[in-house]
């Protein structure tokens, strides 16, 4: 079931979004397109934290959730300059990279999100690649995490190709995700 807050808006208020839109960074790799979210993505995001996919990030999840999950991480972008990107792969939605904190999170956050088709593509790694060189060339970042939950075979495998560390744990509401650290270079 498609939710009113879903659909497209006309008018005003939606030329001003696709303004808002314009004025944010599009990360652009030999295959991949990192841009802002939009509505009509809204789906595809659910499609992931609505289902099995969805279980390492809270889920699945209600799509009145994953809405406010959406929204959460699309908002950052207006509170702290940083946010989720959709990734764009041969006309295609692949998934979501996000720079930014959610509530519980004690610095900022490199999160990652695939739809079943992009996977074992190279594609995670390579939207997630172009977030931390943003991070760290763009925003002057020295370090970043991602939370990953200890089950999650494939994001684990994920963190340690981009260079993330093991930095400990944290529990959050009963549940414990793993820290992968990822650290800027010097040279």
């Amino acid at each position: 079931m498609t939710l009113p807050c879903e659909t497209p808006r006309n008018g005003p208020a939606a030329l001003f979004a696709i303004t808002l839109q314009g004025h944010l960074p599009t990360l652009s790799t030999d295959r991949l397109l990192l841009r802002a979210p939009r509505v009509t993505d809204f789906d595809t995001y659910a499609q992931i934290a609505c289902s099995g996919r969805g279980e390492h990030i809270g889920g699945p999840m209600s799509r009145e959730d994953a809405w406010t999950d959406f929204s959460q991480m699309t908002s950052t972008w207006l509170l702290h300059g940083h946010g989720l990107w959709t990734i764009g792969h041969a006309g295609d939605i692949s998934g979501f990279v996000l720079l930014g904190f959610e509530a519980g999170d004690q610095e900022p956050e490199l999160g990652f999100m695939l739809t079943e088709k992009a996977e074992g593509m190279g594609i995670g790694f390579e939207a997630a690649q172009a977030a931390l060189t943003h991070a760290f060339d763009t925003l002057g970042w020295s370090t970043l995490v991602s939370y990953i939950d200890p089950a999650n075979a494939r994001s684990i495998k994920l963190a340690q190709r981009l260079g993330g560390l093991p930095d400990g744990e944290i529990t959050e509401d009963g549940e414990t995700s793993l820290i992968y650290r990822y650290v800027r270079e010097v040279m």
